[in-house]
């Protein structure tokens, strides 16, 4: 493998956050690139001094490099290799690799394990990589080999779904599909839970394995309760909340592709036909006239604002959904309300919710701080990996 690289040196004062490990580079804060550079690149960050920063992958945006080492040294297999290994290490640590009530996990979460640009989920023996970088994708191939090396029998299928991030950032000619191996089975198991997973055809890479501690926490409140899962996609909250006793459940989602997931995996689950029903509807309207209806509701939408310039309509969208459903939840009622919009950060989401409890006249109470689990880790040197944001509300 090629280990050679480019050289770029940065306007100074711009090396702090650098200095503080973040691991991005913005364009404006390039001085010069010392020779030619091409999308994917390895390149070698320097201060206005000369002195070593860091190295990483060079690619077109106002994120101009994203570096995934601070110290001088070779970058070739051996090095990805350790990389990889250390992750598989950590979901040993903290519990996720060979227990027998869960097979599915985030082996790779990009920046929170040092490798800015590859998301690897692992469903019961198939990994499924998403590249948000050109440099990771063309070492798709390595990463392959690498999984097979540490997986052994236990991997049957590597499936490369990068398409739908990648190809509008290149003039490559990105295809979904495998780079090794045929899938053995689409259905997982998440505590006990069973789920079928389309990792092919369906959002991201299939299944929101970052929902799973909060899925948990679901059971805990659902037994006898009338639950509405809003946004529900493959319907995992509502799983959740029939197998722990809940005695209504209510699955809408504006997709009919998701509400077909949904109802699949409920029956994967051997579950109360009576007491669950699903909608193909726009949350919005579904829940207009709904009052009273209702002892739990779950508000995980989908990113409401992936870029800076729409933070503030997002704000909007979250206080005005969180405000119908305070108007709409029985008293002593229990929400649980998401943000994965990485643009808006805790602060400003907790901010809207709290302006949905003061325009709905509703006496609320913050009984759970909800985030990622810990196989999807945040880097502390890189806030901007604390996407998922939820909480928990006790309504009066």
């Amino acid at each position: 493998m090629n280990s050679s690289s480019v050289k770029i040196s940065l306007n100074k004062g711009k090396e702090a956050s650098l200095q503080r490990f973040h691991p991005w580079v913005f364009s404006g804060a390039i001085s010069k690139i010392h020779g030619q550079v091409q999308e994917g690149d390895l390149v070698e960050v320097f201060d206005s001094k000369d002195n070593y920063l860091g190295t990483g992958h060079c690619q077109m945006g106002s994120i101009a490099v994203r570096l995934f080492a601070f110290n001088k040294e070779r970058i070739d297999t051996d090095f990805w290799k350790r990389k990889f290994q250390k992750a598989f290490e950590f979901r040993k640590k903290v519990g996720l690799i060979d227990t027998k009530n869960t097979n599915v996990y985030r082996l790779f979460n990009a920046e929170g394990d040092g490798l800015p640009g590859i998301i690897v989920d692992y469903f019961n023996g198939t990994a499924v990589f998403q590249f948000h970088s050109i440099g990771m994708y063309l070492l798709r191939n390595v990463f392959s080999e690498i999984l097979r090396e540490l997986y052994s029998e236990n991997l049957k299928a590597v499936y490369d779904k990068s398409e739908e991030t990648i190809a509008k950032k290149s003039e490559l000619e990105i295809r979904n599909g495998y780079l090794f191996g045929e899938p053995q089975s689409n259905e997982i198991l998440e505590y006990d839970h069973k789920f079928y997973v389309d990792w092919e055809s369906g959002q991201k890479t299939g299944f929101f394995i970052d929902q799973r501690e909060n899925r948990k926490l679901l059971s805990h409140y659902s037994k006898g309760k009338s639950v509405l899962n809003a946004f529900c996609y493959s319907g995992g909250f509502s799983v959740y909340a029939a197998k722990s006793g809940a005695a209504l459940i209510h699955s809408v989602d504006s997709s009919k592709k998701a509400i077909e997931l949904t109802d699949k995996n409920y029956l994967l689950n051997s579950l109360p036909a009576g007491i669950h029903q699903s909608f193909v509807s726009d949350v919005f309207e579904f829940m207009q006239g709904k009052e009273n209806q209702y002892d739990i509701i779950i508000l995980d939408p989908p990113a409401f604002a992936k870029h800076r310039d729409s933070k503030h309509n997002a704000i909007q969208a979250y206080k005005r959904l969180n405000t119908e459903a305070f108007r709409q939840i029985k008293p002593g009622g229990f929400l649980f309300t998401f943000s994965c919009s990485q643009v808006v950060d805790r602060n400003s989401f907790n901010s809207a919710v709290m302006a949905a409890a003061i325009l709905s006249g509703r006496n609320v109470r913050i009984l759970h701080y909800l985030s990622q689990p810990p196989d999807h880790p945040i880097n502390i040197f890189h806030p901007e990996g604390d996407y998922l944001k939820g909480m928990v509300l006790f309504v009066e």
